[in-house]
């Protein structure tokens, strides 16, 4: 490690982070090199301004080349005010303060754009997998990558429903990969389920990514960090591996909120950073634990109105089931990207699919802008959501109902009696 610096009850000051990132860049002897960052789109909170301002400042003048790259995976791209919003800068400061950065989207679905590192064995994959997955994966990524001498991700860790905790490695893969191994690991992620991954850090699908990142033939190194709402409360940076580890220790006693008993009812707000269901089906996976059996989540979404910019016309083809729908009949999805069949089990969470007929555990209702008619195709519940008054729903915890105004980055779980 570089440096780690944390506040587990608090949070770090500017120059703190600044003081951190200067002794690391200089244990890193990044000088007269080609430098890639890369960093997250829009839909997750941090303040990557920051670490921008600072990566700029210690770095431009000593660096041969100096790039930032959204880390997508198959994220729409983001237009070219969204990348200023996403740095803190506008047109004239980039052209008068930062002229030597560039930005680029990453191109997942082009294979012009990307490189294939090799692969991962069948063998290993059955391995790491314990028995779920046993295929070939083809592991490819962003071919830019070959053009510099050290490759820098800057991103927050939180709980996530595929790997367990983001951060490190995943900036690689699904963040700036091809298809297929995005599929496998969402797939291997949707196989062990949100319900037993989510919140936990030593994973079979973190193991993946690691394997995965260990084919890249240039240096990597990680500026990880953990948020409390939009201030950093620790920094971590150092390989991959080493930041991912204790930035996820850190994620997990601020970012997993625990509840004593079950809800009938959730109203999960999805914040307006999640533009369509893809990245809004979020508030489902971090709340999927404290909803009762037979209780019901509700995605309050009032800006949304598209399942997903990306994938909206196969996903509203496939509808929203539980993992063992498509388990129980992979030859009539084969045809379908596994990493859509993932999502679609998140947002319809647990269940069962017995003698041909879906039982989910929960009941997922959609109170956006998509029209009923739609949300009863992709077998998702429907509520108009002008009729959501808040003051309904807040303060109601002992009356079976709980509202979160901002899901989809936190955690909820019910108390461990055990600990």
């Amino acid at each position: 490690m570089f440096a780690a610096l944390s506040q587990k009850d608090g949070v770090l000051r500017t120059t703190d982070i600044e003081h951190s990132c200067a002794s690391a860049f200089e244990k890193m002897k990044l000088d007269g090199k080609r430098v890639l960052f890369i960093i997250p789109d829009n839909s997750r909170t941090t303040p990557i301004h920051i670490f921008f301002e600072i990566v700029y400042k210690y770095l431009a003048d000593r660096v041969r080349q100096i790039d930032f790259m959204i880390a997508l995976g198959t994220h729409q791209p983001l237009n070219q005010d969204e990348i200023y919003h996403r740095v803190g800068i506008d047109k004239v400061k980039h052209a008068q303060q930062y002229s030597k950065a560039r930005f680029f989207n990453h191109k997942y679905d082009d294979p012009a754009h990307l490189v294939s590192l090799g692969t991962l064995s069948s063998d290993l994959v059955e391995k790491i997998s314990h028995g779920l997955m046993r295929e070939e994966v083809k592991v490819s990524i962003n071919k830019m990558i070959l053009d510099y001498d050290a490759l820098i991700v800057i991103g927050p860790t939180f709980p996530h429903e595929v790997v367990g905790f983001s951060g490190g490695n995943k900036y690689f893969y699904p963040g700036i990969a091809g298809r297929e191994i995005i599929d496998m690991s969402h797939w291997l992620g949707a196989l062990i389920t949100n319900l037993k991954i989510n919140g936990i850090k030593d994973t079979p699908v973190r193991d993946v990514l690691n394997k995965a990142a260990s084919l890249i033939p240039i240096e990597r190194y990680c500026i990880s960090h953990v948020v409390r709402g939009m201030d950093v409360a620790g920094v971590f940076i150092g390989t991959p591996e080493e930041a991912f580890s204790e930035a996820a220790d850190l994620s997990r006693s601020i970012h997993i909120v625990y509840k004593s008993k079950p809800f009938d009812r959730v109203l999960s707000r999805a914040p307006e950073m999640y533009e369509d269901l893809w990245t809004a089906g979020k508030c489902m996976y971090k709340l999927e634990p404290v909803v009762k059996d037979g209780g019901e989540l509700i995605i309050y979404a009032p800006h949304i109105d598209t399942i997903s910019y990306t994938h909206g016309e196969l996903i509203e083809k496939i509808g929203y089931h539980v993992r063992d729908y498509f388990v129980n009949q992979m030859n009539q999805f084969k045809h379908i990207p596994k990493g859509l069949l993932a999502h679609s089990t998140h947002v319809k969470g647990a269940g069962e699919y017995l003698n041909g007929v879906e039982n989910p555990r929960i009941h997922v209702t959609l109170a956006t802008r998509i029209p009923e008619q739609l949300c009863r195709k992709i077998n998702l519940g429907y509520m108009n959501p002008d009729d959501i008054k808040i003051e309904d729903w807040e303060n109601k915890e002992d009356s079976g109902i709980l509202y979160v105004p901002k899901a989809g980055e936190q955690l909820y779980r019910i108390t461990d009696r055990n600990k």
